[in-house]
């Protein structure tokens, strides 16, 4: 029997503010790894950058104001560089630890941010995957990512990949990472609601799959004090309230879900489990009709203007 201990991280992503976002990071990293021996550990989405629940950066549908504005630098400020020194950072700590690690970031590529998740093993950084599709209100903030970042990564005895919040609802992206070969499918997400829970078991139970879904725990109190989330001002205001959780291939809660504060859960997946689950059902293999059902991916990367010191928007 092979086994991988799993841990997803529950907790508050500091907003502008990502030094101590980095600090934060670390700590939970090790922390799941030294105390609860994790293999493999996920940090939610947007936790280096934040996700800045509540805020509007003062929009409405055709205007903007300067103070919207100005939250937007901010926000652009405390985005990441890939390659870049927080991920020089995660990478040594990985490689000390001999751990991998799925951390939620916002990524700074000139003008634009995008949401991705970063992946790190035992030899430093592995790549990113950048969200396919903003949802709603996120499409102001982040860019769309293309089909050349959907890695998924080997670790020897599982294959990660990675969906980030409610990209777990595009049944033709999962179907692109099932093809794959996705063994313990991350997501990092800041989606609270009790229905997450069904999307977490599905996902387990159509890919056949190991799912850690790692949610922030976010409170008013956490923010800085000159941001007026629309959830309001007191200091106790859940903004996030979790729900992260560990689920098996036959949709079977192994841990979580997680809720009323920070926290990290542990399985340890018994990784033959895939074989079981996969005897009676095989998404993009015995169960698929490619006779009747077929799907392009295109994975190319996407590039506004080529040839003047390389492809715009490249950040891989």
């Amino acid at each position: 029997m092979t086994t991988v201990t799993a841990a997803v991280v529950q907790a508050a992503a500091p907003l502008f503010d990502t030094p101590a976002a980095l600090v934060r990071a670390e700590e939970l990293i090790r922390e799941a790894v030294t105390a609860h021996r994790a293999e493999v550990v996920v940090l939610p989405e947007a936790f280096l950058g934040g996700y800045p629940k509540g805020l509007d950066f003062g929009i409405t549908v055709g205007s903007r104001t300067s103070a919207g504005r100005e939250l937007f630098r901010r926000y652009h400020a405390a985005a990441v560089d890939i390659p870049g020194p927080e991920v020089d950072a995660l990478a040594g700590l990985t490689r000390e630890l001999g751990c991998h690690a799925v951390v939620g970031a916002v990524e700074r590529q000139g003008g634009t941010l995008y949401c991705v998740a970063l992946f790190f093993g035992p030899d430093g950084y592995l790549g990113l995957h950048r969200k396919l599709m903003p949802t709603a209100a996120e499409r102001y903030l982040w860019g769309q990512g293309d089909g050349s970042t959907m890695p998924v990564v080997d670790t020897g005895t599982a294959r990660l990949g990675a969906g980030i919040c409610w990209e777990n609802y595009m049944p033709l992206f999962r179907a692109a990472m099932y093809a794959k070969g996705v063994d313990l499918w991350c997501a990092p997400t800041v989606d609270d609601r009790d229905a997450w829970q069904a999307t977490m078991r599905h996902i387990a139970l159509e890919g056949r799959c190991f799912v850690l879904s790692a949610n922030q725990y976010l409170r008013r109190d956490a923010l800085p004090a000159d941001l007026h989330p629309v959830q309001g001002d007191a200091p106790d205001t859940v903004l996030i309230g979790g729900g992260s959780v560990i689920v098996s291939p036959l949709g079977e809660v192994l841990a979580g879900p997680l809720r009323d504060g920070e926290g990290i859960l542990t399985a340890e997946l018994d990784l033959d489990d895939l074989a079981r689950a996969r005897f009676d059902f095989d998404p993009t293999g015995h169960y698929a009709r490619p006779d009747v059902f077929t799907l392009r991916v295109d994975e190319s990367a996407r590039t506004t203007i080529a040839g003047a010191g390389g492809p715009a928007g490249d950040g891989r």
